[in-house]
């Protein structure tokens, strides 16, 4: 059956996010909407002016104006300084105009100004662009132009300007905080993302490097002499490495829980087995893998493996995930169980995920030994277990009593294409 193949999603990249878009947009609309209206205004009104030609005048250059900037609004980019400020001289033009164009019966009588509610249209977009002071700025010079206009502080007059100027001023506030909580939250998302690379990193070093160190340190130990020394060394850069990876990598709050799994032998190649056996569909092109075949290595005289009959079916990336998990589990078995312990692997295929159990017959897990290892940098239940299939969006859940061994359960959901597959394999 043929998969689709889907682009890998880069580490750490968010989606930007932007608050702004939404009110610029909103603003072009105020602004198309509001010069409907003025032309409308000086149409209905063309004969009552004292200079109906100069009126005229006006609104063709608005027109003009209008028909060269309409789409400035759309983005900041494009709504330069320079653009508001030629917006607002043309309002305050406007405003200026009337009671030069209009009779002094309809300037003190109330008659809209030239610009009419248009003016507001540059004092919000000061306030989008640049705040709440940048509003109150162009406001102040709205409302000196409107008692210009009219020449005395009309109520009517003061209750327009200080509803433009309480309206700006507020817009301008909101954007401000809107603009602080966007950086808060980009700031969150690129530590959350970096933090999980870290912790990828420190899971790869924990299952390699430590594991490496520790088998040096226990060998030279064993054999004496120079390797001893060697061990020795091998033991000073393990504890130095744990230190790091748990007090750098690992925040306290994100840590559930630590293992003592740190002294393992010598990881298994799962990556490169993931690879073996999906073929040239790899871990990165999110191909489909038979986890059976990935789990059947770890089979062995004191390890028992029971399985489905028929394939289960597991994207590539999660199943090596998977299996990792596994090795890991089986890793604490023999270091703390012994390497006589009897362990067991129950693989079920679930229509929505994938279960994974492992038990095993040692004496189990005192209570208390998971947080005093992570409190020694031993994180093998913590990053090697949880933490990959957290970043799964499965779960893993231990169950342990003292003398009756333990269990560990791994659950990973299953892709919508592996769940296809592997209905149409039954």
């Amino acid at each position: 059956m043929a998969q689709r193949k889907r682009a890998p999603r880069e580490p750490g990249r968010a989606m930007r996010m932007s608050v702004e878009l939404p009110l610029w947009r909103a603003l072009t609309g105020y602004r198309i909407l509001t010069f409907c209206y003025a032309v409308v205004l000086f149409a209905l009104a063309y004969e009552q002016y004292a200079h109906p030609l100069g009126a005229a005048a006006y609104f063709a250059v608005l027109t003009v104006w209008m028909g060269l900037t309409w789409n400035r609004v759309l983005s900041p980019e494009r709504c330069t300084k320079r653009f508001l400020a030629t917006d607002l001289a043309i309002a305050l033009t406007g405003i200026l105009l009337t009671p030069v164009i209009d009779t002094h019966a309809h300037v003190v009588g109330g008659h809209p100004t030239l610009p009419s509610i248009w003016t507001a249209g540059a004092v919000l977009g000061f306030a989008i662009k640049g705040g709440w002071r940048w509003a109150a700025m162009a406001s102040a010079l709205v409302a000196v132009a409107n008692v210009v206009e009219r020449g005395s502080f009309a109520r009517d007059t003061v209750h327009n300007v200080l509803l433009v100027w309480v309206a700006s001023v507020a817009i301008g506030y909101v954007v401000e905080v809107a603009r602080a909580s966007e950086r808060t939250l980009a700031r969150a998302l690129r530590i959350d993302a970096a933090t999980r690379e870290r912790e990828r990193l420190a899971r790869d070093i924990h299952d390699s490097v430590l594991q490496v160190l520790a088998m040096v340190q226990r060998r030279g130990a064993e054999i004496g002499g120079e390797a001893a020394e060697l061990g020795r060394l091998a033991g000073e850069q393990e504890v130095a490495l744990r230190t790091l990876v748990a007090g750098g990598v690992v925040p306290a709050a994100r840590t559930a829980s630590g293992a003592g799994a740190g002294d393992e032998e010598k990881p298994d190649p799962v990556h490169a087995r993931v690879a073996e056996k999906g073929g040239d569909e790899g871990p990165e092109s999110g191909g489909l893998c038979d986890l059976r075949a990935l789990l059947a290595p770890y089979a062995g005289a004191r390890v028992s493996l029971a399985e489905p009959g028929s394939p289960v079916l597991l994207e590539a990336t999660a199943a090596g995930e998977l299996t990792a998990a596994v090795g890991a589990v089986l890793d604490n078995v023999r270091k703390h169980a012994g390497v006589d312990a009897q362990a067991w692997i129950l693989l079920e295929d679930e229509p929505d995920a994938v279960l994974v159990t492992v038990r095993d017959d040692g004496p189990g897990i005192p209570e208390g030994r998971l947080s005093a290892a992570e409190r020694e940098g031993r994180l093998g239940v913590a990053l090697s277990i949880r933490g990959r299939l957290r970043d799964l969006g499965g779960s893993a859940e231990l169950l342990s009593v003292p003398g009756q061994g333990t269990e560990v359960e791994l659950r990973v959901p299953r892709e919508p294409e592996a769940s296809r597959g592997s209905e149409a394999k039954r």
